[in-house]
């Protein structure tokens, strides 16, 4: 049975993300899920999940913080190619660096730099908050069923800027374009959370439970 390890380094409330992949699982036999911090759960994991709420540096100092975690995602994901997914701040951790209260070493997966919005429009709040329509970039097999104009929900005041326009997948206007999904090989993030994004984030859990890279 296969084994997605949703990791758990105290950032952010994982209910209902836990509650959201169990669910696609058992509508796709997609395996077992289990939330977890232990380095040996992410080394035996089929695929990897990593949420994060808050801030850039704040995320990337606590995972940093449990002692050979991020050691062991990155030979999971690095090493031996496991599917991987990074949701909102798990997503811009990817990057190369976050500018969030002071610049912050990122993972490197994904070249780029998380920056703050700034919308064209000045009537437009920071943070970006609620709905909006995602706006697919290039086809992937976990956006599936996924269609320009579907919704999803976002909550950040900063952005994935990528260096290669290739490695994002989708991006929402929000007075400018918005980063919504970044991609390469077995690695995938989407800024939105996906547990929360109704029917286009449920497509999107089930086939990445389902992805074969």
């Amino acid at each position: 049975m296969p084994l997605t390890v949703l990791v758990d380094y105290d950032s952010g409330n994982l209910h209902s993300a836990e509650k959201a992949f169990q669910r696609m699982a058992l509508e796709v036999g997609g395996g077992d899920i289990l939330v977890t911090s232990r380095p040996e759960d992410v080394a035996s994991a089929d695929r990897i999940v990593l949420p994060g709420d808050g801030a850039f540096p704040a995320c990337r100092e606590a995972l940093g913080s449990y002692g050979g975690l991020f050691e062991a995602i990155e030979e999971a994901v690095i090493a031996r190619a496991r599917p991987f997914l990074g949701i909102c701040v798990g997503m811009q951790m990817l990057a190369s660096r976050g500018h969030e209260y002071r610049e912050t070493p990122g993972f490197g997966w994904i070249p780029g730099d998380v920056v703050r919005i700034e919308p064209a429009d000045r009537a437009l709040k920071v943070p970006h908050m609620g709905w909006n329509d995602l706006i697919l970039d290039r086809p992937h097999p976990v956006l599936d069923g996924i269609a320009t104009g579907d919704h999803a929900y976002f909550v950040h005041s900063y952005h994935f800027r990528v260096a290669d326009p290739a490695h994002r997948l989708a991006f929402c206007d929000y007075g400018g374009p918005i980063t919504a999904i970044v991609g390469r090989d077995n690695i995938l993030g989407t800024q939105f959370h996906p547990e929360k994004s109704q029917a286009a984030g449920l497509r999107l859990i089930g086939n990445f439970l389902r992805w074969t890279p």
